[in-house]
């Protein structure tokens, strides 16, 4: 019998048919990455992303109601350029239909603009060809056609169609699809989303999401508490950990004149590390705190608590599940930087960075950990070294919930770009705004170089290359192929524009790289560019055997 509506209990079964769906095809997706470097993750993040909003997300019958927290945990779990796409997709999808009951093919048409509108505004340079092509000609395709007698089966199996029209169509747009032979992999599992979506309506039920790969949060499960190590003899100094997300209400007993900013002033009358992010009408805020009960009276003027989360931290310090760190001196300015490797790590925290997030093997870091890293800090204002193209728009989106305006995201691309913008920060400067400028103008004249294994067959104008040839890549763009790091290391350096005038190199050593091989290239760099001066790091770094920043 056709669907006429959805509530909120369907779409939530739904949804999480389209994300079994998506597991069975993220490898399948995770290789359309038509760069041969083994951190196309596309349907990872998209995963990731989808399952910390289905965690997040209360069943509820209200269909506008389980959007709402299908929405906040999607947006705090983004990861990656397409998980935050879909994120905002599911925005646009939830605020469109905030107050729907139910959804008939009246709310679908409406919701699926309202999405794909949404998640075109989130990025400053839309591409088409991509995710966002599909998303739009797939419901303006059919607009026209649904009508109040089109079921929710007949609805969806037209936009998937059209979808997939859109897609076999994107390598027309985009050059380096056509050429790699592929569609764009962050389209494609976007649409498997769907198709699982719809298969369950027909009856087809998946499993395989049964264990979680991260908490709601986005991190990793904790064990759990030793309630014997804190008693009637211990000493109470480290509070409590208080989190929770506040429903803004109406009504005469309630402040209607909210604001984040006046907000965050009144906590920290009663605590720190404090972290509120502000979506619509509801606020997920996070603080430590000696005095739980007056952080409840303040909040209680706006509205009422949805989810209320209180941690002792005495006891996560007893037992040591999360260290305790020393309270930090507050700073002018701090900064967060993002890497892999524990070599890249320790330089980073010596050259001034006061958090260092282990963004992976693939640089894969959520909004939610952003967040987190914010209240760590006690700072006027907030540096954001993203060091991946893949993480600038989740630090983006972070700084976006968070509510504040004392943030900046320097847009670094490379752990290089990353070391070369630290560099060039003066701590001592009492003027924040001389010192972020002159991080930006750290990133401007910096070529990096990177050199790894492909992890697949390539070809796009005149560059081709075999799974397991060496690469070598400028500013991200695969310049040349070789059987030899140190050969194809220095032939990429003879792409890096300028390299005769440039006077400074950094080299980053990747894991599993021994010192005769970096020997063997410093050696081959100082007889090929002798005014190039090179400096040494076992970085550590995964995937790359050598990153190399050349200013």
């Amino acid at each position: 019998m056709p669907t006429r509506k959805i509530n909120g209990f369907h779409l939530d079964k739904m949804l999480r048919n389209g994300l079994a769906n998506l597991r069975q095809h993220e490898a399948e997706i995770n290789d359309l990455n038509v760069f041969p470097v083994a951190d196309g993750d596309t349907g990872t993040n998209l995963y990731l992303t989808l399952e910390n909003g289905l965690h997040h997300a209360k069943r509820t019958a209200e269909a506008g109601a389980y959007l709402k927290t299908l929405s906040e945990g999607m947006l705090l779990g983004a990861r990656g350029n397409s998980g935050v796409i879909l994120s905002q997709f599911f925005r646009g999808f939830a605020q469109e239909l905030s107050r729907a009951s139910w959804l008939g093919p009246g709310e679908w048409r409406s919701g699926l603009i309202r999405a794909y509108r949404t998640a075109y505004s989130a990025v400053v340079q839309p591409v088409e060809g991509t995710i966002l092509t599909v998303v739009r000609e797939g419901i303006e395709h059919i607009r026209g056609q649904i009508t109040r007698n089109t079921s929710v089966e007949s609805l969806l199996s037209m936009y998937i169609a059209e979808m997939r029209r859109t897609l076999a169509f994107t390598p027309q747009l985009l050059p380096v699809l056509r050429e790699s032979g592929v569609v764009d992999s962050g389209a494609l599992g976007f649409i498997v989303i769907v198709e699982g979506m719809l298969k369950y309506l027909y009856g087809e039920f998946l499993s395989g999401t049964e264990t979680p790969r991260v908490s709601a949060s986005g991190a990793a499960p904790q064990p759990e508490l030793d309630l014997d190590l804190f008693n009637e003899t211990s000493v109470f100094e480290d509070g409590y950990c208080l989190e929770f997300i506040l429903q803004l209400m109406q009504g005469p007993k309630y402040d209607q004149r909210f604001r984040v900013s006046s907000y965050i002033e009144d906590l920290k009358l009663f605590g720190n590390s404090i972290v509120v992010a502000q979506d619509g009408k509801r606020v997920k805020v996070h603080i430590h705190t000696m005095h739980p009960a007056k952080v409840i009276s303040a909040s209680q003027e706006y509205g009422e608590f949805l989810t209320f989360k209180l941690d002792n931290m005495q006891i996560q310090h007893n037992e040591q599940i999360v260290k305790k760190q020393e309270p930090k001196a507050h700073k002018a300015l701090s900064v967060i930087s993002v890497v892999n490797g524990s070599g890249v790590a320790e330089l980073f925290k010596t050259l001034g960075s006061d958090c260092v997030i282990d963004g992976g093997a693939t640089m894969n870091t959520s909004s939610q950990e952003f967040l987190d890293a914010f209240s760590q800090i006690s700072a006027d204002r907030i540096v954001i070294l993203p060091n991946h193209p893949n993480i600038v728009l989740a630090a983006q989106q972070a700084v976006t919930l968070s509510g504040r305006n004392d943030i900046t995201v320097i847009p670094s691309s490379s752990i290089a770009e990353g070391y070369f913008a630290l560099a060039m920060d003066i701590p001592y400067n009492e003027d924040t705004d001389a010192r972020v400028a002159a991080m930006r103008s750290g990133l401007e004249d910096v070529a990096t170089l990177s050199e790894t294994a492909a992890s697949r067959d390539y070809s796009y104008h005149e560059i081709r290359c075999r799974k397991g040839e060496e690469i070598a890549l400028v500013n991200g763009e695969i310049v040349c192929v070789g059987s030899d790091p140190v050969r194809t290391v220095l032939e990429g350096l003879s792409h890096v524009p300028g390299i005769e005038e440039k006077e400074t190199c950094v080299i980053f050593r990747g894991e599993g790289i021994g010192e005769q091989m970096q020997t063997e290239l410093c050696e081959a760099i100082a007889e090929a560019y002798p005014s190039l001066e090179a400096e040494l790091i076992d970085g550590g770094q995964k995937i790359y055997h050598f990153i190399i920043g050349i200013v």
